[in-house]
């Protein structure tokens, strides 16, 4: 099966749009964010790896990397099935990461807006258990987009954000510089929290999406009674988010005549070269990959303090 050349659906910036690729699992639709995917290849031997967890098959070398492989069925309680020769692996680059996805079928690919992509309820999603990040739907089918980086980090959570990172910075002066963060992940969003705050930042506004925040900071920019410093110093945002991205956050803020004086942060998992395009053209002023923290507080000290 041929790989996927991202350079080829390369979106413009900012425009809140995203290629989803839609694979099926048991006969279920669920979609993965196609910036996070390397290529596609066709199921092939797995070398198994002793006393690995249970749903890492193991590993392959399809070229000049070995490359570990997840049974995602199997992770996400769909049994453990042998593989069929029709099974396909996702090898996505994320976090630093390359990391192949056992799943059943690809179905192909759509473009959709983030408006498009509604929020699950946490409630029944599992709140920050919860493996969808959101629900879309596309000529009639829902298909629920998977948290791919909380697997990851469920299955080795070394390579998610790391607190001990910044201990050692928890002795520093106390700072009432305001930070908005932009986050859909509860999980994330409450570690960044704590990350930033153990860092000495204590005065931090979370949001869910783009939209919460651009909501948030059209009402500092018309309060008459108050600069906008005293309500936000620094944003930080993820870039894939329901309703609103990161990128599209990004442009309106440095757009906007008031507010683009206002640092911005993208910090994702996805930033690689092609990300970091994308970023510089929507006026960026730092961008860095999940999960370097410490990295991150030092971007937020260079640009407030």
């Amino acid at each position: 099966m041929a790989g996927i050349n991202s350079s080829e659906i390369l979106l413009e910036s900012g425009t809140n749009e995203l290629e989803i690729m839609e694979f099926k699992i048991s006969g279920k639709s669920f979609g993965i964010n196609v910036a996070k995917i390397k290529e596609i290849l066709q199921y092939t031997d797995i070398n198994p790896m002793p006393n690995s967890h249970p749903c890492v098959e193991g590993v392959f070398k399809p070229r000049d990397l070995v490359i570990t492989v997840v049974n995602l069925p199997k992770y996400m309680g769909f049994g453990d099935e042998p593989p069929q020769e029709r099974d396909i692996l996702i090898i996505t680059n994320f976090n630093k990461l390359v990391t192949a996805f056992h799943v059943h079928s690809i179905e192909g690919i759509n473009r959709i807006s983030w408006e498009d992509i509604e929020k699950p309820d946490t409630t029944i999603y599992g709140g920050e258990e919860g493996l969808a990040t959101g629900i879309a739907k596309v000529e009639g089918r829902l298909i629920t987009i998977i948290d791919f980086e909380k697997v990851l980090v469920d299955i080795s959570p070394f390579t998610g954000i790391q607190m001990s990172e910044v201990e050692s910075l928890a002795e520093r002066p106390r700072s009432t510089k305001p930070i908005l963060i932009a986050e859909d992940s509860m999980l994330l969003k409450r570690m960044i929290c704590d990350a930033i705050s153990t860092s000495g930042y204590t005065n931090i506004v979370a949001t869910t999406n783009g939209k919460e925040a651009w909501d948030l900071l059209e009402s500092y920019r018309n309060d008459s009674n108050n600069p906008l410093t005293d309500h936000v110093a620094c944003v930080i945002t993820d870039i894939e988010m329901p309703v609103m991205d990161g990128h599209r956050l990004t442009k309106l803020i440095k757009d906007d005549k008031v507010l683009k004086r206002l640092p911005v942060i993208i910090f994702s998992s996805l930033i690689d070269d092609e990300m970091r395009i994308k970023g510089k053209d929507v006026g960026a002023d730092a961008q860095i990959s999940k999960p370097e923290i410490a990295r991150l507080v030092e971007l937020i000290d260079s640009l407030v303090l």
